[in-house]
């Protein structure tokens, strides 16, 4: 218990602490107009209060990310809290805020054109198709995950033939998709996302409460626990495969498609720290609770990975049905059931709208006549409807790596962008060459990569890393002006 009281104040240390220094260095303008104020078209710029966008953001960043992640991280054991804890203060905290301030400080553009900027027209070009695949596949897990569910709970209930079809569930849900992409931001959006939003947070912090009150056996980080605990530790090494399964509690590039959305909706610079790196931080929150709460509520970490692979279905929503109904009652059990089944599809619905977004940012399309939202938005959810046929494992696990890979880029984007103003760029700098590395040695390493041998894979990804770091200090900080 005490390594999860340490790590729980360092998360909230590091928000008033390193994010104040991140704030500082970037060089926060007060007094400048935000998109919001200066492209007002009642659509996607639209002014909205400081705790709405912050609700929105935090439910559009997380999800099930912090849950389903920290669950499945929870089996390589106490080494997860070290990446929660310090992923999330000086690498995904950092990351949402650089995706969100460098959108207002370039007129609210999308991700894809925010890069452009810093790292080539040809990185730009990848990034805006890059993006609007990894969107899509984002928008598709969310579709069929909670379509799953739904039918699987009314066929569990008893309820009417009509209710256990899958594929009407996915059809409501795609209809409920079409809508939250093409209405103006705060008329379903900016009205849905904070109930759902703080219902996310009652359950964690029913989840914190029961951890104390159970005296949960969390265990402690030592010289003997900080090491690959997972069952699988010869076929799945802690480094890199820990930081690609917990990802939305740490890090995640799927954020900085987010961000630009509530860049939109922003009165004030001085509110940048407050929306990005503190949603950061209270998803980082989350996903060290349930973190806690995995290891835990089996007896322990070797408890859970025998627990888990037992489960039915999907087994992550499984343990959080178990977890929720057993320490939080029949509150628990509503809470469990709106986080599986309402979570997902507020992320599903954003991944769509921003991925309308990115497409109408490069085709130059305006974006206020409705007409112009459905020449973008109908080619978008018919390629989703077919991707929907495919195998939802498969898309999972490519999901997982190019959600990462994308925060690499991401970050990259943002030590050019301080390099090339003369400001302190090892902020950025040091968590984009650690992600490298990750990214890069994930992918040589892993079953759905490359399949290399681990004495190659792991040298051939620092090589990857180091180069990439020389190119930044030949290019971006030799050549700065």
């Amino acid at each position: 218990m005490i390594t999860f009281v340490i790590a729980l104040g360092l998360l909230i240390a590091g928000y008033f602490v390193y994010g104040a220094v991140v704030e500082k260095l970037f060089g926060i303008d007060g007094n400048a107009e935000t998109p919001a104020v200066k492209f007002n078209d009642g659509v996607d710029f639209v002014p909205m209060p400081a705790w709405r966008i912050f609700m929105i953001q935090f439910l559009n960043i997380a999800g099930l990310g912090p849950i389903f992640g920290a669950i499945m991280g929870a089996m390589y054991g106490a080494s997860a809290f070290l990446w929660i804890v310090f992923g999330c203060i000086f690498a995904g905290a950092v990351h949402d805020f650089f995706s969100g301030m460098l959108s207002i400080r370039h007129d609210g553009a999308s991700i894809p054109e925010v890069v452009g900027q810093y790292l080539g027209n040809g990185v730009k070009q990848f990034m805006r198709g890059f993006s609007v695949i990894l969107l899509l596949l984002v928008g598709v897990v969310f579709i069929l995950g909670p379509a799953g569910i739904l039918s699987t709970l009314a066929e569990s209930n008893s309820w009417p033939a009509l209710l256990q079809n899958k594929t009407l569930w996915l059809v409501v849900i795609l209809v409920y998709y079409i809508a939250a992409t093409m209405l103006p931001v705060d008329k379903v959006i900016g009205k849905i996302y904070p109930v759902f939003g703080a219902a996310l947070l009652i359950m964690a912090f029913g989840l914190l409460i029961s951890l104390f009150k159970n005296n949960a056996p969390i265990p402690e980080l030592s010289l003997e626990t900080v090491r690959n605990m997972h069952s699988k530790a010869d076929s799945q090494p802690l480094f890199p495969m820990l930081f690609i399964t917990i990802a939305c509690g740490a890090i995640s590039g799927f954020h900085s498609t987010q961000s630009p959305m509530m860049a939109r909706c922003m009165k004030s610079e001085k509110l940048g720290r407050r929306i990005f790196y503190g949603a950061m931080i209270a998803e980082g929150i989350v996903a060290l609770i349930w973190a806690a709460a995995a290891m835990s509520f089996w007896g322990g970490i070797q408890e859970l990975n025998d627990t888990i692979p037992t489960l039915a279905g999907n087994k992550a929503a499984t343990a959080v049905n178990l977890i929720c109904n057993t320490w939080l009652g029949k509150i628990g059990g509503i809470l469990a059931i709106l986080g599986v089944i309402a979570c997902p599809i507020t992320s599903g619905d954003t991944a769509f709208r921003s991925c309308r977004l990115i497409v109408a940012d490069f085709t130059k399309l305006d974006q206020k006549p409705i007409s112009k939202r459905l020449l973008v938005s109908v080619p978008l959810f018919v390629i989703a409807l077919v991707v929907t046929k495919l195998d939802f494992g498969i898309i999972w696990r490519y999901f997982g790596f190019s959600n990462q890979a994308l925060s690499v880029i991401v970050l990259w984007a943002a030590a050019v962008y301080m390099a090339k103003n003369k400001k302190n760029y090892w902020i950025v700098l040091l968590p984009a060459a650690f992600m490298t590395a990750v990214c890069s040695t994930y992918i040589l390493l892993a079953p759905e990569g490359l399949k290399l041998a681990p004495i190659i894979a792991y040298p051939s990804g620092l090589i990857l890393t180091a180069a990439l770091t020389a190119l930044f200090f030949l290019r971006a900080v030799r050549n700065r002006t």
